[in-house]
């Protein structure tokens, strides 16, 4: 069990509930109702309950460790095993030696036997051949052959029956060979899955290590998000994310994050095997301190609201531009926030809320072009707290947070892929599942 699988179809499921986005099953089946005009933000908190504590993943790791200690000792004596069978004090390398020996006893009677038959043969012809020959000489010449074709039928039984035995005794060895291979092919095969295993095990706990820390997950920030029911390729739809510090003191620094995707067809399996970068919807945002639209890539993946006071709100505007080639469909975006305050305080927002949106395709043959970047001046988004007591610091500049992924991007090591794109499911929802549950286990 991977744990960023575990992390993928949680985080995943946040954001396109009820269907898991990354499930081997279809998702979003045609009966799903429309989501609606603006939604709440809702919590995901039981899609998490499957993340495995670190002590579990420590076990895990042990579990493996012995498994594949085992698997190396296995091979180890199955190639043992095969290399023995070459051993001159094999028994099964003395049988061959013996039945050889014996085969070659065998052959030798049997040669000197057939040499005696004939030398009998020709003496009796010679006892024949005598005019003066007695009728004694004659009977004895004549037994004489009897006795030696006996006696050379006999060894020619002894000798099949020793070259028998020696094809016996190669043929077990053979089979034994054969068999032994088999074994060593196995352990190989059992050796390299319990070497995997190990390894992913052991990757699982470094990434929870890594996962876990000081920041918390509460509710100091409150992160609502809010858009249009349907979005038509090739033209750009804007969302309203506010971002408020409902906590009794200042945050000094404020980040907000925000992604969109589009959702697969009922009939449609993803799995964590898919390539899906290209159902990423491109984002820009803008507010009343960045008046350009700004986009949101793998580099710059922070909305940075920067100080907040307290009871304030940042309001910000989304642009989203689904691809002009974007069949019809549903899409999903979803945002997250998180804070760090000088004197180290840090946390995480308890929710990212989605909005489900449907995608109509494009009208006409020639789609209007996805308007560039930082080349339109948006209005602010309306809000009744305003963007007031905030300390703004500029979207050019992606300021880490403590304790927090957010800073590395979108890990492409992750099967995330989609739905954790960036950090709001990779830095923001890994940890999200990290502090939930160790703020579980400390309860």
């Amino acid at each position: 069990m991977k744990i960023r699988r575990i992390l993928a179809t949680a985080v995943a499921a946040a954001v396109t509930t009820p269907a898991l986005f990354l499930s081997a099953a279809p998702a979003f089946a045609d009966t799903k109702p429309a989501a609606p005009q603006s939604q709440k933000p809702s919590s995901h908190e039981d899609d998490l309950d499957d993340m495995p504590s670190i002590e579990e993943l420590k076990a895990a790791v042990a579990v493996a460790q012995k498994a594949y200690d085992e698997a190396v000792a296995d091979l180890a004596a199955a190639k043992a095993d095969l290399k023995a069978l070459d051993k001159a004090d094999h028994p099964l390398q003395v049988k061959i030696s013996d039945a050889t020996k014996a085969a070659d006893a065998a052959a030798a009677a049997k040669t000197a036997a057939d040499d005696k038959l004939a030398k009998a043969v020709q003496a009796e012809k010679d006892v024949l051949a005598k005019p003066d020959a007695t009728e004694q000489e004659k009977a004895d010449a004549a037994a004489a052959v009897t006795t030696a074709k006996t006696a050379a039928a006999e060894a020619a039984t002894l000798k099949k029956t020793a070259d028998d035995e020696a094809v016996k005794a190669f043929k077990a060895l053979f089979d034994a060979k054969e068999a032994a291979t088999r074994v060593v092919r196995l352990a190989e095969k059992v050796e390299k899955t319990t070497k995997q295993e190990l390894a992913d095990a052991k990757e699982d706990l470094k990434f929870a290590e890594e996962i876990e820390g000081e920041c918390k997950v509460d509710d100091a920030v409150d992160v609502t998000l809010s858009g249009p029911k349907t979005v038509t390729a090739g033209q750009p739809a804007v969302f309203s994310l506010r971002v408020t510090n409902t906590s009794d003191r200042a945050l000094d620094v404020v980040d907000a994050f925000a992604n969109a995707v589009r959702l697969p067809k009922p009939d449609e399996v993803i799995d964590d095997e898919t390539v899906l970068a290209g159902r990423l919807i491109p984002i820009e945002w803008s507010s009343a301190d960045v008046l350009e639209w700004t986009p949101i890539t793998d580099k710059f993946e922070s909305i940075e609201v920067g100080r907040l006071a307290k009871g304030a709100s940042y309001d910000v505007k989304l642009r989203l531009t689904v691809a002009a080639d974007a069949p019809a469909g549903r899409g999903v975006a979803f945002a997250y926030a998180e804070y760090e305050n000088k004197d180290g305080s840090c946390g995480m927002a308890e929710d990212y809320p989605d909005v489900e949106f449907s995608i109509l395709a494009a009208k006409g043959d020639k789609p209007k072009p996805t308007p560039s970047p930082s080349t339109t001046t948006p209005t602010p988004a309306p809000s009744t707290g305003g963007n007031h007591n905030t300390t703004q610091q500029g979207g050019s500049s992606n300021t880490p947070v403590k304790g927090s992924l957010a800073a590395t991007g979108a890990n492409d090591t992750l099967p995330l892929g989609i739905a954790a794109a960036g950090a709001v499911a990779l830095g923001a929802g890994a940890l999200v599942v990290a502090r939930r549950r160790k703020a579980g286990a400390d309860a």
